[in-house]
């Protein structure tokens, strides 16, 4: 058994979180190959390593004094280091920061020294060699993941090491310079690391016992999910479900590794399995609830609309010429309605007007804002009917009204929107038709 352990910044945030990091990888031989991120928050109104580093930088920037918070996040790690009784000096490292944000490094240098710092903390409090991964994980030119390159420079690397740790977060430019993911990148390096020595357990810790149904923010006390696959995780994820980052997924998937989310702070909970697929049933038709709000419908309305061709391709364009993304596009016979994040189009609306009119001449155009967009999503779905009624009803009952319907092909999710003011209540309604009635 060989497995990749990857802790998040809650896990090693203090010198107590170390410790029970450090008891975990200890307590089975068969983690190896270590994954940490920053230094996150200690308490509630704490701040994160990566924050303090990204203010640090940005007084260095503006060729300001950054001596006294350069300071403070050396006494995080230096609280760490004596908490855990290390032999350990990090003030050649300091001096390296220092010089280096002086030298306008960039901001993504600054935000990877946060995980550089605590992989060393960790290489020598488990006695497992370092491993620098800017000089294993890769981007190209375009600021891309090498994903070819970077697997088989780190698995043969790798290869014949017993143990390793090895930062998340960050990796390398073709000229040497860092380069990061975006935040939560840590979840992609394990991910990659995990891929690379061809693990069969990625076992991802972090601070709570896996993935919820629905966000605790809004059920208290919502149920666990004991496993989703990799698809259902795709679409709460891209929803808001925030346990995960979203890209870890890909790396493993093509290797069928599942990933196992873990409690740092209640290791003996078995937690949330990731996997490609499974004969195993939900204790529900559904796997879980995710949203956002902050969307906008922009409604097209065409006498004819079905039978013109190229009519979806020229509405399209109108919003990919103005640089906007679209979400949902559910359509009628003389109807089409494109679904797109408000920020993003507010300041851009009468040119996208202007263009669709201009490229697919409609009848009319009636723009909505200040929606919100729910996933139900389940691979139990598929095989229950009625599931759509049920949302329907449930949501009827608080007299709720459904704005959008949009079910995939695949039949895993059903995505409903809602007015932003519903949304909180809406989730609550759809988690009691389907959990709570079971329980």
């Amino acid at each position: 058994m060989k497995k990749v352990v990857k802790f998040g910044g809650s896990s090693l945030a203090d010198a107590r979180q170390f410790e029970k990091a450090g008891a975990i990888v200890r307590a089975e031989s068969s983690r190896r190959f270590v994954v940490p991120s920053a230094p996150g928050k200690r308490t509630k109104d704490d701040t994160k390593v990566t924050d303090m580093l990204y203010a640090c930088y940005a007084l260095a920037q503006e060729n300001r004094d950054f001596g006294k918070e350069l300071e403070r996040i050396r006494q995080r790690y230096q609280e760490i280091v004596d908490g855990l009784s290390l032999q350990l000096s990090l003030d050649g490292e300091f001096e390296k920061i220092e010089q280096n944000f002086k030298a306008h490094a960039g901001k993504d240098y600054a935000a990877s020294r946060g995980e550089y710092l605590n992989g060393i903390l960790m290489s020598a409090y488990l006695g497992f060699p370092f491993v620098d991964a800017a000089e294993t994980v890769f981007f190209t030119e375009k600021g891309e993941f090498d994903a070819s390159r970077t697997n088989t420079v780190l698995g043969e690397r790798l290869k014949n090491m017993p143990n390793a740790v090895i930062p998340g977060f960050y990796g390398s430019n073709p000229d040497g310079t860092i380069r990061t993911f975006s935040r939560g990148g840590s979840d992609i390096t394990g991910s990659i690391v995990a891929k690379a020595v061809q693990a069969d357990v990625y076992e991802n810790w972090t601070d709570v016992s896996g993935f919820m149904i629905a966000d605790p923010r809004i059920i208290p006390d919502p149920e666990k999910i004991d496993m989703i696959t990799y698809r259902e995780l795709r679409e709460l994820a891209y929803m808001g479900a925030s346990v995960l980052h979203e890209e870890a997924i890909f790396p493993v998937r093509s290797e069928g590794i599942p990933i196992n989310i873990r409690n740092t702070n209640q290791p003996d909970d078995a937690g949330t399995w990731i996997v490609e697929s499974t004969c195993q049933k939900s204790r529900f038709i559904i796997t879980g609830i995710a949203g956002k709000k902050g969307f906008c419908s922009v409604n097209i309305e065409k006498e004819k609309m079905n039978s013109e061709i190229g009519f979806g391709r020229k509405v399209l364009q109108a919003f990919e010429d103005n640089g906007i993304s679209f979400e949902h596009v559910p359509s009628g016979i003389d109807t089409m309605t494109v679904f797109v994040h408000q920020d993003a189009f507010m300041n851009k609306e009468q040119k996208v007007v202007s263009a669709l009119h201009r490229l697919a001449d409609p009848d009319m155009i009636d723009i909505e804002a200040d929606l919100a967009l729910i996933a139900v999503v389940g691979r139990g779905m598929k095989s229950t009917r009625g599931t759509a009624a049920r949302i329907f009803a449930a949501l009827a009952h608080k007299n709720i009204n459904i704005r959008m319907i949009d079910q995939g092909s695949s039949e895993l999710n059903i995505i409903i929107g809602v007015r932003n003011e519903d949304f909180e209540e809406a989730i609550t309604a759809i988690y009691n038709m389907f959990v709570m009635v079971q329980l």
